[in-house]
């Protein structure tokens, strides 16, 4: 396996090094690496757990759906969320590009080691939000954001906190450390 870089993804970065003219903020901001490159992709509007390498073979196996490496995220939604809409979450869901494979979806208390977000998630005094952990083996656009929405409780932040072995573990938003092996 080659050499892996885990990286937490600030909010409104790019998960790419180039800009395009776009004029967001990209990795190449926070990594000054050659020749690594990410490993499946996280939103711009998402946070968190990027890793970055330079084994083709890995970024496959990182990335493509049918190697199913689970990735784990801590999600804060609208709302108080129900043991229903969990329930769903971990049944599977029918999107309009197809149904889903079963998520394991448990409620979370807030993250006490959790950073500001800038800007932050909007605040209504008279709408609660809750966090749920979702664990996904599978990676379509924007699948957290869409499975959330459609059992009632719209995603309002997304941090991903794990890929397969590799955690968040310690690293604030724009630092990153060099990984150890994964087991797979």
């Amino acid at each position: 396996m080659g050499r892996v870089v885990l990286l937490n993804k600030p909010y409104d970065v790019m998960c790419q090094f180039t800009d395009e003219g776009t004029g967001h903020k990209t990795l190449a901001e926070f990594i000054k690496e050659p020749g690594i490159y990410p490993a499946g992709r996280l939103d711009r509007d998402s946070e968190g757990l990027v890793a970055l390498t330079d084994d083709g073979a890995l970024i496959a196996r990182v990335s493509q759906p049918r190697h199913k490496w689970p990735k784990t995220y801590l999600v804060q939604v609208d709302g108080a969320v129900t043991e229903e809409a969990l329930a769903q979450l971990r049944d599977g869901l029918d999107l309009k590009d197809g149904p889903t494979l079963p998520a394991e979806a448990r409620a979370v208390p807030e993250p006490d080691w959790l950073w500001p977000r800038d800007p932050p998630v909007r605040f209504r005094k008279s709408i609660p939000t809750s966090w749920v952990e979702i664990v996904l083996r599978e990676g379509r656009n924007r699948q957290v954001r869409r499975m959330t929405a459609a059992v009632g409780f719209p995603t309002l932040r997304l941090i991903r906190i794990g890929i397969g072995d590799w955690r968040l573990d310690g690293l604030a938003p724009g630092e990153w450390r060099v990984a150890p092996p994964q087991s797979r």
